[in-house]
């Protein structure tokens, strides 16, 4: 791969308002391998977030080895954070990536003070942690080395066939701690996918990994997520898709519906624009009012999603908040299974 270094001192015409919020910028990186990305290296000073005390999640703390994501998931409820650096919650959620360079170095750190507690830490709850420029940074298996040197359980969900990278590694520190793996894939029709998550791996791709993370003796959850309104919540494309992870492998499954956050409904309603123009009434009726759909349509989907899972006897969780869960397990090696739950 050819780097070319952006240095600090040199007049860039094409810099962006949001480089002088970067604390501890080194360098920005342009590749053609990634034509129009630009990959800002930062020295980051802690690498351990705490989530905030509201938050209705069964853990306490997350790591986040870059922010922005070249998955372009139109929906993606994380583009906003990008609001914060000056860059734009759309094209420069897409494309101006920060990458915390030295984020193992420093988690090590954090993890072995004498006041760390051994927290489960989640990976891949902001952007995906095997997006794929982590195949040229190889930020992964620091942390999770990182995380299984200090004793700490931790989970990760990715949409990124890079995970079968790390594979072995992984199989490996499950005998030392508890490591949960979950796979997000909502869809499987080949056009759409290429509409509205066009940087991910296919549908395809995805279930081929759920396979090798069941071969490799680990469960496997799988977020179905999120879930849009007439154009993935058909009674005959949930039960294709539930069919498909039935076969993949899969041990549990949970669904999310669409909600759209200020910086995200933006973006996508922009895209469904143009791709989808006859649906954006329905989508202004529906989120008209805020992010979340309605009871009605919740209640509608609740119904569907059991009828299919039970048809396919796929695992989940009814549950009436938004949440992630991690359950250990205790089959060898010790590993464990991360659970996002929702509405149902």
């Amino acid at each position: 791969m050819r780097w070319s270094a952006q240095a600090l001192d040199e007049a860039d015409p094409e810099a962006l308002p949001g480089l002088a919020r970067l604390s501890g910028l080194v360098r920005s990186v342009r590749t053609p391998d990634f034509a129009g990305v630009t990959f800002h290296e930062v020295h980051a000073k802690s690498a351990l977030n705490r989530v905030p005390a509201p938050s209705a999640v069964p853990f306490e703390w997350t790591v986040n080895a870059m922010r922005g994501c070249l998955h372009r998931c139109t929906y993606c409820f994380a583009r906003r954070t990008h609001e914060y650096l000056e860059f734009d919650a759309g094209h420069d959620f897409d494309t101006q990536i920060v990458v915390k360079v030295n984020v193992a170095d420093v988690l090590r750190r954090e993890l072995f003070r004498p006041r760390w507690e051994r927290h489960h830490v989640a990976l891949g709850t902001n952007t995906d942690p095997y997006q794929r420029p982590e195949g040229r940074y190889r930020l992964m298996p620091g942390i999770i080395g990182a995380l299984a040197e200090s004793g700490t359980p931790f989970s990760i969900l990715t949409k990124g066939t890079l995970l079968r990278r790390d594979l072995p590694l992984l199989s490996a520190v499950a005998n030392r701690v508890p490591v949960g793996i979950a796979i997000s894939l909502a869809l499987l029709d080949p056009v759409l996918h290429d509409q509205i998550e066009p940087g991910t791996p296919s549908p395809k791709a995805r279930l081929d990994l759920i396979r090798a993370v069941r071969d490799a003796g680990f469960g496997c959850s799988v977020m179905v997520a999120p879930v849009l309104p007439q154009l993935t919540d058909g009674e005959e494309q949930m039960d294709a898709l539930f069919g498909a992870l039935a076969d993949a492998g899969a041990t549990r499954v949970t669904v999310l519906p669409l909600h759209l956050r200020p910086g995200t409904k933006e973006w996508f309603m922009e895209n469904l624009g143009r791709d989808r123009p006859e649906l954006v009434p329905v989508y202004q009726r529906l989120y008209g009012r805020g992010a979340y759909l309605g009871s009605g349509y919740t209640s509608m989907l609740k119904e569907r999603v059991q009828v299919v899972r039970a048809r396919h006897r796929l695992d989940g969780v009814d549950d009436d908040h938004a949440a992630h869960r991690f359950t250990a397990t205790t089959r060898p090696p010790a590993v464990a299974t991360l659970q996002q739950t929702a509405l149902f």
